[in-house]
């Protein structure tokens, strides 16, 4: 974004989108890292799609750590259904964390925030986007705008240029964490008593987060 340009208001235009179906419920296909993350978005989305969502993330380490998050993702699912009576998909892509880390470890050293959680980005969000176009999924989102840490910005940027190269699925464009989003969210991730992990998902965001602890308990 250019130093006086005016930032797009990606939830706003995440509500005219919707305002466009005029109350016809089209086919979502959301990338989902966790269940923490997916508490708003899926309460925002679900009375406007039907939902499945695709668990992309082989960046998440150790393998222990893919599958607690995925277990937690999986009780928020069936909390959402037992609550509010929706009925969300749920596919789990394959895990293979070091072909995945390939092309993210020659960029080990530009950390957190940079080029190599861009590339992150665009790996899941890309997988999930070719699956979404190749089932005839009306959309695609990526859950990922909910968190402070992440530029919403970019990964929209990503989702546009993702949707040019498919033929179907339209690009949803999100910022959850807008309108009170990010504190709905951790409302409801209270109230279900859902791990909240406190890093991204790799070992050098693991390592990271690791560094910030011990700096916290030494001031």
């Amino acid at each position: 974004m250019m130093e006086n340009e005016t930032p797009i208001n990606y939830q706003k235009r995440a509500l005219k989108t919707i305002e466009s179906f005029n109350g016809e419920k089209k086919s979502l296909l959301f990338h989902v890292c966790c269940g923490p993350c997916g508490c708003y978005p899926l309460l925002f989305l679900a009375p406007h799609f039907d939902i499945t969502i695709y668990y992309a993330n082989a960046n998440i380490y150790p393998k222990e750590e893919f599958d607690k998050r995925l277990n937690e993702l999986k009780k928020l699912l069936a909390y959402i259904k037992r609550d509010y009576g929706y009925d969300i998909g749920l596919i789990v892509a394959p895990y293979d964390h070091e072909a995945y880390m390939e092309p993210i470890r020659p960029l080990a050293h530009l950390g957190e925030f940079s080029e190599r959680c861009f590339t992150c980005y665009r790996l899941r969000m890309s997988e999930a986007y070719d699956y979404a176009d190749s089932h005839g999924y009306d959309y695609f989102c990526t859950v990922m705008t909910i968190s402070r840490h992440k530029n919403a910005q970019k990964l929209n940027q990503i989702g546009a240029e993702l949707e040019a190269k498919h033929s179907h699925t339209k690009y949803f464009y999100s910022d959850f964490k807008k309108n009170g989003g990010l504190e709905k969210g951790t409302s409801i991730r209270k109230a279900y008593d859902l791990y909240n992990q406190n890093y991204c998902g790799c070992e050098y965001s693991l390592e990271e987060a690791r560094a910030r602890t011990a700096k916290m308990k030494q001031e």
